[in-house]
């Protein structure tokens, strides 16, 4: 199973899903002054890889990282552990919750609907 990203890993992928390939100084480069320690960073990018979430290319005595899971991965993982962790998996429940709560409405759903039944 898929851990969830903190936030600081998540900036990562992001720069990662965002841009490819990267050394982590290309990396640092991406982020606001102050900017992370390298040393910070390459840990951080190291424990990514540890869960799965990178890997690595060598280059010589350096490596260039990438992305292992795709950003619609994480997503889809993310949503299916959020509706598994506090709407017993239920789908309807969570799509339920939504409208409730007006985040969709009805017509949004007869529109989905209509979009899934043409794919169909």
């Amino acid at each position: 199973m898929m851990k969830r990203l903190t936030k600081k890993e998540e900036v990562i992928m992001n720069h990662f899903w965002d841009r490819g390939p990267m050394f982590v100084r290309e990396l640092r480069e991406l982020y606001p002054d102050p900017k992370p320690h390298f040393s910070t960073l390459s840990t951080q990018v190291r424990t990514l890889q540890e869960e799965g979430f990178i890997d690595h290319n060598d280059f010589g005595p350096t490596y260039q990282y990438y992305a292992k899971v795709t950003r619609e991965q994480y997503k889809q993982h993310s949503l299916i552990g959020i509706i598994d962790k506090y709407f017993g998996n239920s789908y309807m429940s969570a799509v339920s919750a939504l409208v409730k709560e007006e985040k969709i409405s009805v017509e949004d759903l007869r529109e989905l609907i209509e979009i899934i039944e043409k794919e169909k």
